[in-house]
């Protein structure tokens, strides 16, 4: 059995993006951390419409970063504050998302009560070629 390897990747231009993971001496797999809707001066937007779109904006950006696109995700993690905004935040999600990958949505309190969405994915690189 092969061991896992991680290789740790960030965007360098917005320290405050979450980072992700490339697995595997093929760099098959990126698992990003937590994203959150902070503008590109670091900033939260009160709006919880405008901190989804940065979010969706930013986890972007991690996977450009990771080798990888929003079309390449497998699995998306999202998490909401408040369970009124969810049909907001789901109009969003599928403008960035229309081909539909797996998703699961959670209603959570955030530690920081200014943050009204979070997301993380895991995704497949560029790179990876189909078994299929």
């Amino acid at each position: 059995m092969s061991r896992v390897s991680w290789k740790q990747v960030g965007a360098p231009e917005h320290n405050l993006l979450s980072p992700a993971y490339i697995t595997s001496s093929d760099r098959e797999l990126v698992f990003t951390s937590g994203c959150v809707g902070t503008d590109s001066s670091q900033n939260l937007p009160e709006c919880p419409v405008e901190q989804a779109k940065n979010a969706f904006e930013n986890l972007s950006k991690v996977l450009e970063a990771s080798g990888s696109s929003l079309d390449n995700v497998l699995k998306v993690l999202l998490f909401v504050r408040d369970p009124a905004i969810a049909p907001s935040v789901n109009r969003i999600y599928q403008k960035y998302f229309p081909g539909k990958p797996a998703r699961s949505c959670i209603v959570v309190a955030f530690p920081d009560a200014r943050i009204h969405v979070e997301l993380e994915c895991v995704a497949q690189t560029r790179t990876r070629s189909s078994k299929l």
